[in-house]
């Protein structure tokens, strides 16, 4: 995965009706741990990984690149939004185009914050880059995530088989989302 592109990083926070998407901090540090760390989390993720390991690589501002943003919910980091460019992606459909990715700490899973924030990206998405699709790929055994997929107007695209389970790929359209 590559930089989306000539876009200036970070944006200005984003604000949604509850929540703030921002650039990471340090104080943040130890919620990525946390949200890396967890195997509920990463159930459909190939497994958590291991907290010692995650203690000692995590730098002390983690994942400070063009497309990461911060979920804060009341000045605390809830979960993690990437878009990221598909460059390598295994799927012809995908490749090159803009990829969605989420983490949120189970606590606050059920409560509609999943879908506020990826909205909230996708806008600003459409706004920097005008008419480009975004793709999002999860496993279809993941109930949950493809529920959201469907809430922010994903639409099928093929489903294939990757890391021992069927993948769905599903793409999103500023033009049809809007």
């Amino acid at each position: 995965m590559t930089d989306l592109g000539p876009v200036s990083w970070p944006p200005p926070p984003i604000r949604t009706e509850r929540l703030v998407l921002r650039a990471p901090e340090a104080q943040d540090r130890p919620v990525f741990i946390e949200l890396l760390a967890s195997p509920e989390v990463h159930t459909y993720l190939g497994g958590p990984r291991a907290r010692d390991e995650l203690e000692r690589e995590t730098p002390e501002v983690p994942e400070q690149w063009p497309g990461s943003l911060v979920v804060d919910l009341a000045g605390s980091m809830i979960g993690h939004i990437l878009l990221r460019r598909a460059t390598g992606h295994r799927r012809p459909a995908a490749a090159g185009k803009a990829d969605l990715g989420y983490l949120f700490l189970p606590r606050v899973w059920g409560r509609g914050y999943a879908a506020e924030a990826c909205a909230a990206a996708l806008d600003w998405f459409a706004d920097a880059f005008p008419g480009e699709p975004v793709v999002l790929t999860t496993q279809s055994a993941n109930v949950s995530s493809m529920r959201l997929a469907a809430k922010l107007g994903f639409v099928e695209v093929e489903r294939f088989e990757a890391w021992d389970a069927e993948q769905w790929l599903g793409m999103w359209s500023p033009v049809t989302a809007r």
